[in-house]
């Protein structure tokens, strides 16, 4: 994808109506779940994001057949024919996500060679509960320039994870349901992706109970059919737009979402004095006057979500008072806020937690996009500006927002793409 820049006209309210795409979560770990089953699968409601593009890639790299047809949001995976079970470092770096092919690959074949995965920098994210857990179901693993290699014929075991862990928890659980025997996970993560995943996974003919708490029960399957499966709606761009909504006092519908995957934001923005309201897969956002600040704390699901964390605190830069976030899962998440002092926020960083005193407005400016999250931080921060914004190093957002500019636009906002000489990094050429 060639670099370009956002640059967005601020000051507008949004209102209408949009839908919320498939989960970019669930996918990336749903589609290296085909790679389990004897027969192809379908995927439906895939977003078209840059990391799906980066599966394609890495599937077909593999061997496996696969269409993917995103205007309509659809996907067939055919696993028959893999030629390789090494995916190299040049693809695995392409997004975090592709550990998963660890797991699918070790339960499939006992044999897998990743690179190890790329992704945001968010400070530390080993991937140590991971690989515990394949030892525990019998695999040996090493190190070979760059590469991790697992193999073993594996067996049920008793597994307590150390820490709570998303990828973990997934990881373990694609490896476990075609080992022989019978696994169990403990201590694990409960997010709405991990419970899609595991009813992907019964619906090819894995046994999985308990996916949504912290214990799961595998038994494991000599093999797994193919079949269909409809991904759920994305739990982070419902929580992105809606904030983006509260951020320009507007009026938003969103369609094809779940209310109580979002139980813990709508909590906050109702505390903020945020009207929210909700009804089947219905929920609508309006701010027509200023809102409160507040302390917030990222948690493990169904806490407050960390994903999240970044596009709420740019709301909180107009917030009436100081707010305190408190960053729990990762160590390195507040980057954004560092660009948005150069739009007049205010804000104080301390280890884990960042104060954020509410400014009476924004401006415009030229910024740069650290990392997924903090970019569409970015987004709502000039929309919510006087002034124009250009986002650099963009690119980031789409890797796991799909079309949020069109969305946006759609809504009222003006945002366009322009594109980025290709020699330069950042903004420096703005300057």
């Amino acid at each position: 994808m060639p670099d370009y820049k956002l640059v967005i006209e601020g000051g507008r309210e949004l209102r209408g109506e949009t839908y919320v795409s498939g989960g970019k979560n669930t996918s990336l770990a749903v589609i290296p779940a085909t790679l389990l089953a004897e027969h192809p699968c379908q995927l439906d409601n895939l977003p078209d994001i840059e990391d799906v593009r980066a599966l394609v890639q890495i599937l077909r790299h593999l061997g496996a057949g696969v269409e993917w047809r995103p205007d309509q949001k659809q996907m067939q995976v055919d696993p028959a024919k893999l030629r390789t079970n090494t995916v190299p470092f040049r693809l695995s770096q392409k997004m975090r996500a592709s550990y998963y092919l660890m797991g699918a690959l070790l339960g499939r074949y006992g044999y897998a060679r990743v690179g190890y995965p790329g992704g945001c920098n968010l400070g530390s994210r080993p991937i140590d509960q991971h690989l515990k857990g394949f030892r525990a179901l019998g695999a040996q693993i090493r190190e070979e320039n760059g590469m991790v290699v697992l193999e073993g014929k594996l067996r049920g075991a008793k597994i307590n994870f150390d820490m709570v862990t998303v990828g973990g928890t997934i990881n373990v659980m694609l490896a476990a349901c075609r080992a022989e025997g019978d696994t169990v996970l403990t201590n694990c993560a409960r997010e709405p992706h991990i419970v899609d995943t595991a009813n992907f996974l019964n619906r090819i003919g894995a046994r999985i109970r308990g996916a949504g708490t912290d214990t799961i029960r595998i038994r494991g399957m000599s093999k797994l059919n193919g079949g269909g499966y409809t991904v759920i709606p994305d739990q982070i761009e419902t929580g992105t737009l809606m904030i983006a909504a509260a951020a320009t006092r507007g009026d938003v519908t969103l369609h094809g979402c779940i209310p109580t995957h979002m139980e813990a934001l709508t909590a906050k923005l109702l505390e903020m004095g945020v009207l929210v309201t909700s009804r089947d897969d219905i929920i609508t956002v309006q701010l027509r006057q200023g809102h409160r600040a507040i302390r917030l704390s990222t948690q493990e699901y169904p806490g407050f979500p960390t994903d999240l964390q970044q596009p709420m605190s740019a709301l909180l830069t107009r917030a009436l008072g100081t707010s305190e976030v408190i960053e729990n899962i990762f160590d390195s998440r507040f980057k954004h806020l560092d660009e948005m002092r150069k739009m007049g926020a205010k804000s104080v960083i301390n280890g884990r937690v960042a104060y954020i005193e509410g400014v009476p407005e924004l401006h415009g400016a030229p910024v740069t996009a650290p990392d997924l999250r903090g970019g569409a931080a970015l987004v709502i921060a000039g929309l919510m500006a006087r002034g124009i914004t250009e986002i650099y190093n963009s690119e980031t957002i789409a890797r796991g927002y799909e079309h949020l500019e069109n969305k946006l636009n759609a809504l009222g906002g003006s945002i366009r793409r322009e594109p980025v000489a290709s020699d330069v990094y950042g903004y420096a050429n703005s300057l």
